[in-house]
């Protein structure tokens, strides 16, 4: 087979942009979107334009930068490589957060399926078991894990692409118009308390420009690709949660755990539900584990070029990095214990809130990075100041959803990227002494501050 005949066409780019953002974010989102009533739609309508902005402009990014590490890379050519550091720091950092909400997902669907009653310890120490688990499955490598998590995905997006399709048999628009503004909220906090939540189901879009190498015309490729895939993905889920709001009381959802299980149970019968829950909890396990070893190798990779602490570089011959691992596992058990709530959908909006606030850090600074990107990569003004716009519409979404995301965790994000800044104190020398060998060699190269 020839290399062009390997590579990927637009369609098939678009189908694995979609898949890669409709993992496990959005399983319990049914839920806590029901707690704010069917008003939510609106949250979902922002939620889709600010990622779509925020996608091209990433796709733009993709293929108009020269320096390798993503976000990292692109935050560098406006901030330095403090900027590359911050961006990958609390990127890792969000990733970390998000496996933790994961695991909750993963208890929250295994409670119904076993039919049992957690208090919130218990639900605590559940996700920590799983969280521990699934770190000791990945010290003999990710080979395994990483294809179980390519098959178990489709638990998820299955049951929510039939629900897309088919829930429109069962959907009544007297509940789905019952559930619009249960608790009387006004417009503009009930519109914004769901925004967090919403987001949380979009992030990873930036990773879709990854896969540029694969594709034949990249330049025309990967901007439809990540646009048409953001699109798709808005789409099932703005359809997908609101089917189940016209199906199943509003009273009932939010105070579900499975609600996926919750609404096939509903449609056709107690197994079809719980053979559901059963596949989501392997989706979510399948998940975990593949994220559970990506997290490690993002703070091993950023380790090794000198941006963390060598401590995260170190691995084994297989070149599983298990120091880092337990380390990050070590902080997974911390920030299950700090947030514990008495119900599991509030544990989980706290854990996703703080990985909302985190994982925005590298947007916003991507986003002003554009601006240089453009600038030393010589496109033509007028083409430049729409895309700027365009990435500016994603900066205003991307701070609207950091004051969504509520005071707690936009004060534990602040804390965590001071603590970033300390850090970088421990390794910023390297880049200096780089800096200095390369004004000796070349004296007409000024030295960044």
């Amino acid at each position: 087979m020839s290399a062009a005949q390997s590579k990927m066409n637009v369609w098939q780019l678009t189908l694995l942009t979609a898949v890669n953002m409709m993992g496990s974010g959005i399983i319990l989102l049914p839920s806590k979107l029901a707690e704010v009533g069917t008003i939510s739609i609106f949250s979902w309508l922002i939620t889709a334009g600010g990622s779509l902005a925020l996608a091209y402009a990433f796709a733009r990014c993709g293929m108009l930068s020269r320096k390798p590490g993503g976000m990292g890379g692109y935050a560098e050519y406006a901030f330095g490589k403090a900027g590359n550091y911050m961006a990958n720091y609390t990127y890792g950092l969000s990733l970390v957060i998000a496996n933790v909400a994961i695991g909750i997902t993963a208890v929250g669907y295994g409670t119904a399926l076993f039919n049992v009653a957690l208090d919130p310890l218990q639900t605590c120490i559940w996700t920590i078991i799983l969280l521990v688990l699934t770190t000791l499955a990945n010290f003999g490598g990710a080979r395994i894990t990483g294809r179980i998590g390519a098959v178990t995905v489709w638990g998820v997006i299955g049951p929510v692409v039939v629900i897309s399709l088919l829930g429109w048999f069962w959907f009544s628009g007297s509940t789905w118009t019952a559930a619009w503004n249960p608790h009387g909220i006004e417009f503009g906090p009930a519109v914004g308390s769901s925004i967090a939540i919403t987001l949380w189901a979009f992030l990873g879009l930036e990773s879709a420009c990854a896969n540029a190498d694969a594709v034949e015309n990249p330049e025309r490729d990967v901007p439809i690709a990540v646009l048409g895939g953001t699109i798709g993905a808005a789409v099932v889920y703005i359809v997908s949660t609101n089917v189940i709001a016209g199906i199943v009381p509003n009273a009932e959802l939010a105070a579900s755990s499975a609600p996926f299980g919750l609404v096939f149970a509903t449609m056709f019968s107690p197994m079809v539900g719980t053979i559901i829950m059963a596949l989501m909890v392997i989706a979510c396990i399948g998940s975990l584990l593949g994220w559970q070893f990506t997290v490690a190798q993002v703070f091993k990779s950023s380790a090794d070029v000198g941006y963390f602490l060598p401590i995260f570089g170190k691995a084994t011959k297989t070149g599983t990095p298990i120091v880092g691992m337990l380390i990050l596992l070590a902080a997974q058990v911390v920030l299950s214990l700090m947030t514990i709530s008495p119900e599991l959908t509030a544990q989980f909006q706290k854990v996703v809130n703080l990985a909302v606030v985190t994982n925005l850090v590298p947007y916003v600074m991507s986003m002003a990075a554009l601006i240089t990107i453009q600038n030393v990569s010589g496109v033509p003004p007028q083409k430049a100041m729409i895309t700027n716009a365009i990435a500016m519409v994603g900066t205003v979404y991307s701070f609207y959803a950091l004051w969504s995301s509520g005071p707690e965790a936009l004060m534990l994000g602040g804390l965590s990227i001071f603590a970033g800044w300390t850090l970088f104190g421990f390794v910023s020398a390297r880049f200096y002494r780089m800096e200095v060998a390369a004004h000796i060699k070349d004296p007409g190269k000024s030295l960044q501050a």
